[in-house]
């Protein structure tokens, strides 16, 4: 019996390579959207609801009750949203049963173009062990799809990659230089990750925001453990 494949695209601007249909796709944006989806989510959100644009967020914001308008562009809070894209802004006694609106440069720009997919999910450091989990336990192909930056390679979406293969490698049919390349860095990082990913560029463009401590908390492992699910154009957390 063959293994299912496992593939790293970097990004975006790479994904029309890649057959989507009959994958688990898994978007990953480390710093920050996939770390705050699965905060919130963990932290008892109801619902997150991903989309491209601003102004769509705010509209839709105002449409549904009991809803929070947050997002970034270019790192900082979109003018006209209420609520950025940190992971800390959560708590559970801010968030628990609430809907998030949510609308970021890079992750929720990557998710709408995979449509095509057979199934999404989305992976952060923050709930790697549910990601590897559930992954492990489908038996289909995989493509780990980094958010990246404005379609430019980031390191941190990588490591988390490379992450992945690294704990569920052995289960997978792996042909992918990507995938050679992400598992590559993530064990010259690994047990020193937040040190490591320090020296990146998206690293230096928050710290000028002083989003030092957001990107130390994305690096913690399985802090909000939980998997999340794209279904019917929401994002669903089950533990």
């Amino acid at each position: 019996m063959s293994l299912p494949k496992i593939e790293t695209c970097f990004s975006p601007s790479m994904l029309h390579l890649y057959d989507l249909r009959d994958s688990i796709v898994v978007i990953i944006d480390v710093f920050r959207a996939t770390s705050t989806i699965a905060a919130a989510l963990h932290q008892g959100a109801k619902e997150i609801i991903p989309v491209a644009q601003v102004d769509e967020c705010i509209r839709l914001g105002s449409s549904i009750p009991n809803a929070i308008t947050a997002g970034e562009r270019d790192g900082k809070v979109a003018p006209g949203l209420q609520h950025g894209n940190s992971p800390l802004e959560y708590p559970r006694e801010f968030v628990s049963g609430k809907t998030l609106v949510l609308t970021t440069t890079n992750g929720t720009r990557l998710l709408h173009m995979c449509g095509d997919a057979g199934e999404i999910i989305t992976g952060s450091f923050l709930n790697l062990g549910a990601v590897c989990e559930y992954l492990s336990s489908q038996g289909r192909n995989v493509l780990l799809a980094c958010a990246s930056w404005k379609d430019r390679f980031n390191l941190e979406d990588s490591l988390f990659a490379g992450a992945v293969y690294e704990c569920i490698g052995s289960q997978f049919e792996m042909n992918c230089d990507s995938t050679r390349a992400a598992v590559a860095l993530y064990r010259q990082a690994k047990g020193q990750l937040y040190n490591y990913i320090q020296d990146s560029a998206h690293f230096i463009r928050l710290s000028k925001f002083n989003l030092q401590y957001d990107m130390e908390y994305c690096c913690k492992i399985d802090h909000h453990n939980v998997l999340v699910k794209y279904m019917d154009g929401k994002l669903i957390g089950s533990s």
